[in-house]
C-alpha cells in the first residue's frame, strides 16, 4: 500500500492534477477471477467498454482474450481501432436512429435488437440476418433506481410474454436469432438476481421457439464493495450454481451453448484512481471546506448518483483525522466528491487520491465550465506511463473553433 501511494505521488508530481490512474494488473486480475468464479468451456466476458473506453484498458482486454460490449458506434468503431475482431464484439444499443443501424449493420457485427418495433423493421430490410434479441428479465435490481434495467418501468428488452411474437417476426424475415440476452441492472444488490434472471431467460429459450441458439448473454451487474461496510461478494461460490444450472439447460436445449456475461466496472472500477489537489481550505463554522483543483464533470457518480468513493490524503496519510467537505472548482453548491468525510488532516497542496474511479468517471466526463478533461496515466507491470494527455483551456478552445470555424 505505502509503495502504491508512493508510485501515485510520482505521477501527481511529474503530470500535474487532476489525473486519472489505472492500473492495468489490477484489471487483468478482475477478468481472470471471473473466468476461474464461471469454469465453463464456452465462456466469453465481453468487457462493457462504456464504463472506460481508455485505449490502453481495451487494448489489454484484448491482449488477454476479452470479447466486447458496444453500445454505440463510437464504442464500435474505438473497439475496432484497438485490435478487437468483429466476430467478438456485441452490438446493444437502444432506441437506434435508422442511419446508426445502416452504418453498424455494414460492419458485420452481431446486433442485439431490444424491442419488437425495432426487430420488425430489421426484418423488412435485413433478411436472413444472424441477431441477438434483448429481453427484460423481469428481474428488478441495482445499487441505485437510475441504473436498475429490469422491470417495469424501464425502457430495456422485450418482454418476456412476446417471446412468441418475437419468433414469429423473426421466422417472417427469415432471421437467425444464435442468442438471447438480458441485463438486470448495475451492481446487483441480491446474490439470487442473477440465478433468477437466468431462469426467466432460460424459459423462454427453447428449441421450438429459437432453434438456433449459439448462446446465452446474462450481462452484467457484478458488484463492487465502494463503502467502507461493503464486502466483495464471493463470485467464485456463487459462478458454481451458474454453471450448474446452464449446464442442465443446455442439455434440455440438446447441444453445449456459450455461456456469455458482460462486466464493465467489476474489471475496471478498483483499478481506477482520480488524484485531485487542495488548493483551498476554509472554516466555515462547524465545517471545514477543502477547494480542490476538479469537480463533478471529471467524476459525476456522487453528484449523480450519491455514490460513495473513498478518499485518502495520500501526502498525509498520518495525519490526525477531522472532517472534511471536499468540495471541486465547478459553479454548482452539488459539486461534492464527499460530505463531513474523515480523512487524515488536509493542508494545502496536499494531493488527495479519490478511489474506484476507474468505471463511469472519465467515461462519463464533459467540459463543463470549460475545464478540460484530466490527463490518463497507466500502471503497467509497475512502470508509469502517459496514456493520454491533458489538454490545456487554450487547446480546449482552439478545438472547439475549430470544429465550428465555418460558423465563428
Amino acid at each position: 500500500m505505502k509503495e502504491k501511494k508512493e508510485k501515485l505521488l510520482e505521477i501527481a508530481s511529474k503530470y500535474g492534477t487532476p489525473t486519472y490512474v489505472y492500473d492495468l494488473d489490477r484489471i487483468k486480475t478482475q477478468y481472470q477471477y471471473l473466468k476461474d468464479a464461471f469454469n465453463w468451456p464456452k465462456l466469453a466476458i465481453c468487457y462493457a467498454m462504456k464504463a472506460n473506453y481508455n485505449p490502453d484498458i481495451l487494448k489489454t482486454l484484448g491482449s488477454i482474450g476479452a470479447y466486447i460490449d458496444a453500445v454505440s458506434p463510437g464504442d464500435l468503431y474505438l473497439a475496432l481501432q484497438c485490435g478487437f475482431d468483429i466476430s467478438k464484439v456485441i452490438y446493444t444499443a437502444n432506441n437506434m436512429k435508422e442511419t446508426e443501424v445502416e452504418a453498424v449493420m455494414k460492419t458485420g457485427v452481431l446486433m442485439n435488437i431490444d424491442s419488437l418495433s425495432r426487430l420488425d423493421k430489421l426484418a423488412k430490410k435485413y433478411p436472413g440476418a444472424r441477431i441477438c434479441l434483448r429481453f427484460n428479465p423481469d428481474v428488478v435490481d441495482g445499487e441505485h433506481d437510475k441504473i436498475k434495467t429490469g422491470g417495469d418501468l424501464t425502457k430495456f428488452g422485450i418482454l418476456l410474454e412476446d417471446a412468441d411474437n418475437a419468433a414469429l417476426i423473426a421466422k417472417k424475415g427469415n432471421l437467425k436469432i444464435v442468442g438471447l440476452h438480458e441485463h438486470t441492472g448495475s451492481g446487483l444488490k441480491k446474490t439470487d438476481s442473477i440465478l433468477s434472471a437466468m431462469k426467466n431467460i432460460m424459459a423462454i429459450a427453447t428449441p421450438i421457439r429459437f432453434p438456433d441458439l449459439e448462446f446465452l448473454d446474462f450481462g452484467g451487474g457484478f458488484k463492487v464493495p465502494y463503502g467502507p461496510d461493503e464486502q466483495q461478494i464471493n463470485y467464485k461460490k456463487i459462478g458454481k450454481n451458474i454453471t450448474l444450472l446452464f449446464k442442465d439447460f443446455c442439455i434440455d436445449y440438446g447441444k453445449q451453448l456459450r455461456l456469455i456475461f458482460e462486466p464493465g466496472k467489476f474489471l475496471t472500477a478498483q483499478a481506477g484512481a482520480l488524484l485531485i489537489e487542495v488548493n483551498t481550505i476554509k472554516q466555515n463554522r462547524e465545517r471545514i471546506i477543502c477547494g480542490t483543483d476538479s469537480g463533478f464533470p471529471q467524476l459525476i457518480r456522487p453528484m449523480f448518483y450519491d455514490a460513495y468513493h473513498h478518499i485518502e490524503n495520500i501526502s498525509n496519510p498520518n495525519g490526525p483525522f477531522k472532517k472534511y467537505d471536499i468540495c471541486g472548482n465547478i459553479c454548482e453548491t452539488g459539486d461534492l466528491f464527499a460530505n463531513q468525510r474523515k480523512l487524515s488532516k488536509i493542508r494545502e497542496k496536499d494531493i488527495l487520491s479519490i478511489n474506484d474511479a476507474g468505471a463511469y468517471c472519465y467515461a462519463m466526463g464533459g467540459v463543463y465550465n470549460l475545464r478540460p478533461m484530466p490527463a490518463e496515466v497507466v500502471l503497467d507491470n509497475g512502470a508509469i506511463r502517459l496514456s493520454r494527455k491533458r489538454l490545456s483551456p487554450e487547446q480546449l478552445v482552439s478545438l472547439i473553433l475549430a470544429e465550428t470555424s465555418g460558423n465563428v
